[in-house]
This record gives C-alpha cells, structure tokens and sequence, in this order.
C-alpha cells in the first residue's frame, strides 16, 4: 500500500518499479542511479539483522532494502535536513515506518547518535569526488552529494568501523580510481575486504564503477566476483541488469 504525500514544490514521485515501491525526489537535487540500486542489490542482509544507510539521501536505498530483505531495522542517515525530511516522506508514503527510519545526522558523529558495535550491516553511496581547490556551494544539494565537502571516505570507513558488531558487513559502491584508498582505509579501520566486483558499461570497455563488501575484524581473503556489463554487445540493458530490475526478458 502507498500512501498519499504532499509534495513540495520541485518535487515529483518516481516508480521504483519495484513491489509497488515509489519514492520522491526533487527535480532540481541530485537524483539516485543505477549505482545505488546496484549496491542494494549486492549487499547481503540476513533475516533479523539492524542496518544502516550511511549518507541516505532521497532514502532510495533504505526502501529497496525494506523491500528486498527481512531486515528488522533500517536507519538511513542524511546530514541535509531538507532531504532527510523528503526521504522520511517517501518511507511515510511506502507505509514502512515500522522499519525504516530517517535520521537527520552527521555521520562523523554517528557513533554517538547510535552507540558502538550497533548494527549487522552497515552500507553506503558516499561522495565519490575529492573536494579539490575549486570553490563549491556548500548549500549546492547536488556538490554535497557528489563532492568530499561535508564527509570525506575516511570518515565514512572510520564511521562504520564503530558502528559495526565484530564480523558485520560493510558494503560500498565507489569509483575504481579510488580502490587503493578504500581497500588501504578499510584495513586500517578494521574491515577487511571479502568481495570486489567491477561494473563495467558494456563488455571491452573499463570499469566506471566497483562494489566492494568486507566484514569487520574478517580473516584475510579477497574474492574477485565476475565482471557487471550493464549493456550487452548490442547496446542493451544486459541479463542480469534486467533481472537486478525485475524486468521481464
């Protein structure tokens, strides 16, 4: 069952196409893609288990995880009050209160928000862009989003390193250019990685994006996974980006 919202001005309600699963977004404000329905997709949530969303933003992937897993909890976390507060809708609008909640939160004081070793699963989108020299508008949604401005991957890794019950999952989509920092900070907070899995647009063409998951306190060993084509050699969505998407074949 959906719910009616009100919607505020530039916002508009997108079919996730998904169990019935709907969310809002705003126009003009960084959208989610197809990395955050790829990183639902890949991370593994047993029945029971706490989860959450590092950096939630519209809450697209605390939804699908609602929809997709029998996790008891999920709390998505968003530093922007305006989005937090549209994500929140979106959770009202999907009746899925009793399991996920939006919290308008900084994730560098996340630990003290939720308390140390508080959840099984700990998953997140982060900015995959360094800040850099340029001037940013800080009050840009779409900058802070995609930019290192108000959270750096550090924080993110360190962040989940507390949050996580030893042996608990960390999941990430990030950028390939960035794996040597993410595998470097993820041992040097205590998350060793498990599982690595490249996505690439179509076949012979290099990979744009990488999923990774580790476990807090694991034995070393490294798992490379098959490739991810989202295109086939004929320029279509590929099989498994159609199954990802529930899409009839």
């Amino acid at each position: 069952m959906v719910l009616d919202i009100q919607l505020l001005e530039d916002e508009k309600i997108d079919d996730l196409q998904y169990k019935g699963l709907k969310i809002i977004q705003k126009n003009k404000a960084f959208r989610f893609g197809l990395d955050a329905v790829l990183l639902a997709n890949f991370v593994d949530v047993k029945k029971g288990s706490s989860v959450i969303d590092l950096g939630t933003g519209t809450g697209i992937i605390s939804i699908l995880l609602a929809g997709k897993t029998e996790a008891s909890s999920i709390v998505g976390l968003e530093i922007q009050e305006d989005i937090a507060e549209m994500a929140s809708r979106s959770v009202k609008m999907n009746c899925l209160e009793d399991r996920v909640k939006i919290v308008c939160g900084d994730i560098k004081e996340s630990v003290s928000l939720f308390g140390a070793s508080s959840f099984d699963v700990v998953v997140t989108n982060p900015p995959y862009m360094n800040r850099g020299g340029g001037i940013i508008n800080l009050s840009d949604t779409k900058a802070i989003s995609r930019h290192e401005i108000l959270c750096t991957l550090e924080d993110v890794i360190k962040a989940a390193s507390k949050l996580l019950v030893p042996g608990g999952q960390f999941a990430m989509v990030h950028r390939p250019d960035r794996l040597v920092d993410i595998i470097w900070l993820m041992r040097n907070y205590s998350i060793e990685p498990k599982y690595i899995r490249f996505v690439h647009p179509s076949p012979y063409k290099k990979p744009n994006l990488i999923l990774i998951k580790g476990s807090r306190q694991g034995r070393p060993q490294l798992k490379m996974m098959d490739p991810l084509y989202v295109y086939n050699e004929n320029g279509n969505y590929s099989k498994e980006i159609n199954e990802i998407y529930c899409r009839g074949q």
